[in-house]
């Protein structure tokens, strides 16, 4: 599979070969889902937090005689049933919501998303990217040079502080490295753009001899 490569400029340097193993996988869309379900899964963060009749405040006593009213027995008004009272199977912030998943599925997940962004003419490469400081009007100059519709993911090798400096303010833009390359960002940003080098980068972190 290959790509078109582009210098800083904005100007067409040629094409350049993506690894097959990674760029040209089969779609998988059962694979793909299962792989986004388990990363939102486990970033989930629960909130809602309710007490148990063991929690609420309130006395330990009987609100009533057991006997001679005439109306139900009750044990204590910190019950579920009682105003105040606690919450029976309400929700609890202790909640595990952690899905797992093999490594082998989901790398197969990742290398299909990618392998369908390639398909569709949503992957360019970029030669490099210099500047003496960083600057996000200087970064957002380089995307409206790029054949970028709506938003993009920029793939880089290693931590580069100058692009990530320079881009983590744009909206339409997001820096991260070959490694955290994931199902999550690959569906919300429509173009991916690859650093050169991060191609190399991927190459040794995703293809097993």
């Amino acid at each position: 599979m290959k790509v078109a490569l582009f210098a800083q400029s904005g100007e067409k340097k040629g094409e350049i070969e993506l690894p097959k193993q990674i760029f040209e996988v089969p779609f998988n869309k059962d694979l793909i889902h299962q792989a986004l379900q388990r990363q939102l899964s486990n970033a989930r963060n629960p909130v809602a937090h309710t007490k148990t009749k063991g929690e609420v405040s309130g006395r330990n006593e009987k609100p009533r005689p057991q006997k001679g009213s005439g109306r139900s027995r009750q044990g204590s008004t910190r019950n579920p049933q009682w105003i105040g009272g606690g919450v029976a199977f309400g929700p609890r912030n202790n909640r595990n919501f952690t899905k797992d998943m093999p490594k082998k599925q989901r790398r197969t997940a990742l290398f299909s998303a990618l392998s369908e962004k390639a398909r569709n003419e949503q992957i360019i490469a970029l030669e490099e990217y210099k500047t003496a400081k960083p600057k996000t009007k200087d970064f957002a100059v380089l995307l409206k040079k790029l054949p970028i519709k709506r938003n993009a993911l920029f793939v880089i090798a290693t931590k580069d502080a100058m692009i990530q400096k320079s881009s983590r303010n744009l909206k339409n833009a997001k820096t991260i490295i070959a490694n955290y390359t994931n199902i999550q960002d690959l569906q919300k940003y429509e173009t991916v753009i690859l650093l050169k080098d991060a191609i190399d980068s991927m190459k040794k972190l995703f293809v097993t001899k």
